[in-house]
């Protein structure tokens, strides 16, 4: 199974145009992506959805927004 760039969870978070929770991102990227969806990033593998989430939580990522976070297109690294 091809894995996904977790640069695309974040193209979709900023399209969405919605500021998420833990739960409600978690639930989206499932919907989007599907149920066995596995991510990468630069750094790391084999990640799922809630996976991908913590991993873009540790690096700074998202920022706070009212009722939860986003991020924004200077998050996501170019390379």
């Amino acid at each position: 199974m091809e894995e996904i760039h977790g640069h695309e969870v974040m193209q979709f978070m900023i399209s969405s145009e919605q500021a998420f929770t833990r739960e409600s991102l978690e639930s989206a990227i499932i919907e989007k992506f599907g149920a066995s969806a596995r991510f990468h990033t630069c750094s790391a593998a084999g990640l799922d959805a809630a996976g991908i989430i913590r991993f873009l939580e540790e690096r700074g990522k998202f920022h706070p927004v009212d009722g939860g976070f986003t991020t924004d297109p200077s998050k996501i690294c170019n390379h």
